[in-house]
């Protein structure tokens, strides 16, 4: 009989939605969307060994700013695996942090994902994917799409996933300025929100689809950088299309390839400034 392993490492990738539409509120207080979502390359790492029985479980993180108590997405995972299951033992979960946080990437809820992953895996596999993204849907909307780690779209409020092809590997610019957005936030705005005169809201048709993002309507109202960067980006020759991913503060935009991307990362420093976040990346299938 063939050990279990006792660690894995395991990484935690990133995502964009290539459109997000808000499709009203639902009896649950949740808002209904239709959204596809893709992974990408940019990922946090997540580190799971398994410890002496008796230790106690910890989680660290090499960002000092994000909690380490109960109240992180991966502590939940771990311990609604745990209700599931009935198999309690002691770990050591190490994030290595390169996804910002408030940013519309979902690297909490890939990192959550990742937790359940590793933990199953290293106890022998009791749950199957269907059991691990019926768990993720309890602890946060889009952590069954990480759970899948394939392009997907998804709607309810973003729990039910459904695989899909896409015949595209679309390179990125991405930008996130030193603010983040609370995605309860903009859902609770997004009703009453308007938008900006002058500010391409409308659906980009590229192959892949029709991108629009509903939120970015009450977010830009608030953020009046983030729309005309969105202008800005909309204005160079680079670009493909740009959108907000998620509940921002991401800005994405999508170029022809990678020197577009270098060249256009390059202006988009001196725009927007060196405290923002800027990263050149491509899709994963």
């Amino acid at each position: 009989m063939s050990l279990l392993p006792f660690s894995v490492v395991l990484s935690a990738p990133a995502k964009i939605n290539l459109w997000l539409k808000v499709l009203g509120k639902r009896d649950d207080g949740f808002h209904a969307v239709d959204t596809r979502m893709c992974p990408i390359s940019i990922a946090d790492e997540v580190s799971i060994q398994a410890l002496p029985e008796g230790a106690e479980t910890k989680l660290t993180c090499s960002d000092a700013s994000l909690p380490v108590d109960e109240s992180n997405l991966a502590l939940k995972a771990l311990r609604a695996f745990e209700q599931r299951t009935g198999i309690h033992r002691s770990w050591q979960l190490h994030l290595e942090k390169r996804v910002p946080s408030g940013a519309g990437l979902g690297g909490g809820s890939s990192d959550a994902a990742a937790v359940l992953r590793g933990v199953n895996q290293l106890t022998g596999e009791p749950l199957s994917i269907e059991d691990l993204c019926s768990i993720a849907g309890t602890i946060g909307s889009d952590i069954p799409f990480f759970v899948h780690g394939c392009v997907c779209d998804a709607s309810g409020r973003g729990e039910v996933v459904k695989p899909v092809d896409l015949p595209h590997q679309l390179t990125l610019v991405l930008i996130k300025p030193p603010f983040g957005i609370p995605t309860p936030w903009a859902y609770k705005q997004w009703q009453a929100s308007v938008e900006i005169p002058g500010v391409r809201y409308a659906p980009q048709v590229c192959a892949w689809g029709e991108m629009v993002n509903d939120l970015e309507r009450p977010v830009f109202a608030k953020h009046m950088l983030l729309p005309a960067l969105k202008t800005w980006l909309l204005q160079q020759e680079e670009t493909v299309a740009a959108l907000m991913s998620g509940s921002g503060s991401t800005m994405f935009a999508i170029v022809k390839d990678q020197p577009s991307g270098d060249a256009l990362a390059s202006r988009v420093r001196d725009w927007v400034g060196a405290t923002a976040w800027i990263q050149v990346a491509h899709t994963l299938p």
